[in-house]
């Protein structure tokens, strides 16, 4: 029996993926799933640039406004509710747009998830413990001796993936490497993958600050206020770490000042993109767009390609 397609809409923050998205929704019996790790919190909005409102209403997003910021959602998390949400498209006859710059949920969808032990709260703090004795880049030597390929992917000042790799180490007796060999069930549908990049990166750069700056105006300040005054949320939450989250909580507990704060948050935004663009470059069977193309050259474009 032929599966029905699935579209994926890539390409790195602010290139213009969601306006796309809308207006191919428009031309098409589809449905619209994020592909977006910090659009799936309640109450994150202008940080997020979130589809507002008005824009949901005419082109319905699912998968946004589906966690409170205090919860965890994982790429296996992502996995299970797309591929529900899928077939649930597939069953009406629609076909799904994933859409969003998430790039660990799109290759987690794609190629199935690693059997990795569930985190151990008692080996993490054992592991902080002794960074915090011999420092980070010890640890990640340590690494580099019982999984050499895993520390080669891993910055030595990335603190976070040296702590995980060296847990899945001291909870299973095998390295990330040997676990993430088993991937289990690839996506079961066809797809067609696109990406809308920007030509000049100068061009993304400044479509990141105007957009930043807009969120400021837009009360960016305020949204992040009201979450500071919940006493269960923290910059250590994975929610937190979204891109100008920590900078806001930062200039507002006085940490920072504003123009720091500005800058900071521009800078962070700017990075995310980098990474995004870095997936992109070595992702295979794509479709390119230019965002400097416009969203109805984009459209007709993807549109022609999808007959």
């Amino acid at each position: 029996m032929n599966r029905p397609g699935v579209i994926f809409l890539m390409g790195p923050t602010a290139s213009g993926k969601t306006a796309l998205a809308m207006e191919l929704y428009q031309r098409i019996p589809s449905e619209l799933i994020s592909v977006d790790s910090a659009l799936i919190y309640r109450g994150m909005d202008i940080g997020t640039a979130k589809p507002t409102a008005e824009e949901q209403a005419l082109a319905p997003h699912q998968l946004i406004d589906i966690l409170d910021p205090v919860q965890a959602y994982s790429a296996a998390d992502f996995r299970t509710d797309a591929l529900r949400l899928i077939a649930d498209s597939h069953s009406r006859g629609k076909t799904a747009i994933l859409v969003g710059g998430t790039m660990l949920y799109y290759r987690t969808l794609l190629q199935g998830i690693s059997p990795l032990p569930e985190a151990d709260a008692q080996i993490r703090l054992q592991i902080e413990q002794e960074a915090a004795e011999q420092g980070w880049a010890a640890l990640h030597r340590q690494l580099a001796e019982i999984d050499p390929v895993s520390a080669a992917r891993i910055h030595p000042n990335d603190p976070q993936r040296i702590n995980r790799a060296l847990e899945v180490f001291r909870i299973s007796g095998k390295s990330m490497t040997e676990l993430t060999a088993d991937k289990g069930e690839a996506f079961p549908y066809p797809v067609q993958q696109f990406a809308i990049v920007p030509d000049d990166r100068a061009e993304l750069h400044q479509r990141i600050a105007v957009r930043f700056r807009q969120m400021l105006l837009q009360g960016f300040a305020d949204e992040v206020q009201r979450l500071m005054q919940r006493p269960d949320l923290h910059l250590d939450l994975p929610s937190m770490r979204c891109v100008g989250y920590r900078q806001m909580w930062l200039y507002l507990s006085g940490q920072i000042s504003e123009a720091e704060m500005t800058e900071q948050g521009i800078a962070a935004t700017r990075q995310l993109a980098k990474r995004q663009l870095t997936w992109l470059r070595s992702w295979p069977d794509l479709c390119w767009l230019k965002t400097e193309a416009g969203t109805a050259q984009n459209l007709q474009l993807l549109l022609t390609s999808l007959r």
